[in-house]
């Protein structure tokens, strides 16, 4: 399994100016690639091979006056561009045939120097490393100051830089673990949980815990609404605008943390609770175009449920998603009887038939629970890690690798 480990970059004033240049060089490779193929699917022609757009747009580029500062980056950064637009092509072509999964996705598109969001990428080849000091080294750009927030377990494969729309920087290492070794690090249980989303508490467990909604949204709406006030009375193009877009940036990145933080706590101490974890597999899409799209959005459950998938894979624990139209609101978790279909305003009911009285969240998530099956067959239950993309793992324990590289 592969992970993300990300860590804040702190460059200087030519440092951040080497990055700029890289960035800008990976984006005009990226775009001159796209060109080329497109331009050889009007004309008819077969698209050209990575091998002749590295050969024209990268070797025989920096021979030239128009594109000689291409010399100035290293030449990995600008490979993996172009390897970016083959997978970009090859996403496309699989989501026309219907291989892909989800939504369908349009053909790559130009990026633009006006993007708030800039990254490029430094693979093993490219000879970058950690200092003893604990700096990233990075060909062409210099020793990076990082806040280490905690230890590499082992040799990255990749380093991604990235600058996002705050105007922070990032180093984003891939590691690859064993979850046969991460599953030792877990204590042993047996306990199962069935979890109900929703919005006035964000998880109710079947064991009866109820877990608030932070609503981190909605806490920070007020400096939002007066941050994106004072940028629309700014002049377009000048700086006092580019201030003021960085001001609104910060803030929403600051929600996202904080949300993305809370979302990290609450799935490992779920995972390291129980064997057995079952949730619902929700619309999110769907509940976002209903008059509760701001809440939903401000929840983030898809984010929280994608967390709990690979954490499960990775430590060896079973998570069950049951359908979203499995009646878990309408049916009574003490005789099974379905009582039908309530409003969202009735959040406690009496079941008709036994006469027990349930709260609805509390009840839905025992349903959700035995929906699953886990009451019988989640302990010990055999588990198969299967490939999943790199996640960003979250922050730990202080200290830099001590050793180069962490293990180079």
């Amino acid at each position: 399994m592969q992970l993300r480990y990300s860590f804040r970059l702190y460059p200087d004033t030519s440092q951040q100016e080497a990055l700029a240049r890289a960035f800008g060089c990976a984006r005009v490779v990226f775009n001159d690639a796209v060109r080329a193929r497109e331009e050889a699917r009007k004309a008819e022609q077969s698209f050209p091979t990575g091998a002749e757009l590295s050969k024209r747009l990268i070797t025989e580029a920096k021979r030239t006056v128009e594109r000689s500062w291409l010399g100035e980056v290293s030449a990995v950064v600008l490979q993996q561009s172009l390897r970016d637009v083959e997978r970009a092509y090859r996403n496309f072509f699989a989501s026309l045939k219907g291989d892909r999964k989800g939504p369908r996705i349009g053909r790559p598109r130009f990026k633009s120097r006006k993007d708030k969001r800039q990254s490029i990428r430094f693979t093993a080849n490219a000879r970058w490393n950690i200092t003893d000091n604990g700096r990233l080294s990075l060909p062409k750009i210099g020793a990076v100051k990082v806040k280490w927030s905690r230890t590499l377990p082992t040799t990255p494969s990749s380093v991604t830089v990235i600058k996002d729309a705050a105007g922070r920087y990032f180093a984003s290492f891939v590691i690859d673990t064993d979850p046969a070794v991460d599953a030792t690090r877990m204590p042993e249980t047996d306990r199962t949980i069935g979890i109900d989303l929703g919005l006035t508490h964000f998880a109710v467990l079947s064991d009866g815990t109820k877990i608030d909604s932070p609503r981190f949204l909605r806490r920070a709406e007020k400096k939002l609404k007066k941050t994106q006030r004072e940028l629309s009375r700014k002049q377009k193009g000048s700086k006092n605008r580019d201030r003021a877009r960085l001001k609104v940036a910060r803030a929403h990145a600051t929600v996202a943390d904080a949300r993305r933080e809370f979302h990290h706590q609450l799935s490992t101490q779920l995972i390291s609770e129980n064997q057995g974890i079952a949730v619902e597999d929700l619309s999110v899409a769907g509940l976002a175009r209903t008059r509760l799209a701001k809440s939903v959005h401000d929840a983030g459950w898809a984010s929280f449920i994608s967390m709990l998938e690979y954490k499960a894979d990775r430590y060896g624990r079973t998570l069950v998603t049951i359908g979203r139209f499995t009646p878990t609101s309408q049916t009574c978790s003490t005789c099974g009887v379905k009582d039908g279909p309530k409003p969202l305003n009735v959040r406690e009911w009496t079941c008709a038939a036994c006469g027990t009285v349930h709260d609805r969240d509390h009840n839905a998530a025992i349903k959700v629970k035995t929906a699953a099956g886990l009451a019988v067959s989640a302990c010990g239950a055999p588990v198969r890690p299967g490939a999943i993309p790199a996640q960003r793992e979250e922050t730990g324990s202080h200290g830099f690798p001590t050793q180069a590289r962490a293990a180079a």
